[in-house]
């Protein structure tokens, strides 16, 4: 009887969470980094771009991303995002979909937030990929992630991540912080997708999680410095 109702209660009685629902990604293309980091397990994926390609030495193309991209998931990463790239929204979709193509389930495509990028989006997400939408700078692009998706066969630029750059729009003037905190409005009160801030300081991310910014991207220096203090580096050596 005991093993019975155990049995039932395994069935029934789903296992207590892990941890929340936030993900945290590294910001770099570089390999030596992704296997000094990705086994701290902190991290869910790994996010690229042409410039960090090129920061780390590799050729943007389909093949080196379809590389890279085993490379994360061989890590532990459990998505990787790439940049489509082209000059206007079909040379989007085709190297959206050749991105996609190695692991549809687990790469995701990055295409920036202009009209091109939108239409692009538009038809990538139809077409059943991933999509992230990037260099996004103002509260009224969010409008543009949260679309609604596919709808009577009538593509939708709805995406799963949209990738604002919150130290750029500091620069530029902006409350960069007031500007997510309406993004990630938006999203919740629309059912989109989900901001995906990008902090130069670890201790920025408290202002942001009270209005329920919980996904991030950082670069590796910024992700060292999540762990990195020397009283706790004094205290284990005490320890030990």
């Amino acid at each position: 009887m005991l093993a019975l109702l155990l049995e039932l209660c395994a069935v029934l009685v789903p296992p207590p969470p892990v941890r929340g629902a936030s993900r945290f990604f590294l910001d770099t293309a570089d390999v030596r980094e992704w296997k000094a980091l990705l086994p701290l397990g902190i991290f869910h994926g790994v996010t690229t771009n042409p410039v960090l390609l090129e920061r780390a030495g590799v050729r943007c193309t389909v093949g080196e991303c379809h590389r890279l991209a085993r490379t994360a998931f061989e890590l532990g990463a459990a998505e990787f995002m790439a940049q489509a790239w082209g000059g206007d929204t079909d040379s989007l979709v085709a190297s959206g979909l050749a991105l996609r193509s190695a692991n549809p389930e687990r790469i995701v495509v990055k295409v920036p937030v202009t009209a091109d990028g939108t239409a692009a989006a538009a038809r990538l997400v139809s077409a059943g990929t991933r999509v992230c939408l990037t260099a996004c700078y103002s509260r009224e692009q969010a409008l543009v992630a949260t679309a609604p998706r596919l709808t009577r066969d009538v593509p939708r630029s709805g995406a799963e991540y949209l990738a604002p750059y919150l130290g750029r729009i500091g620069d530029a003037g902006h409350d960069a912080h007031a500007e997510l905190e309406a993004m990630q409005a938006i999203a919740r009160g629309l059912g989109g997708g989900t901001p995906l801030s990008s902090p130069r300081a670890p201790r920025r991310i408290q202002r942001l999680f009270p209005p329920g910014l919980d996904t991030f991207t950082f670069s590796p220096a910024i992700a060292r410095e999540l762990f990195s203090d020397t009283l706790t580096a004094a205290a284990a050596a005490s320890f030990e």
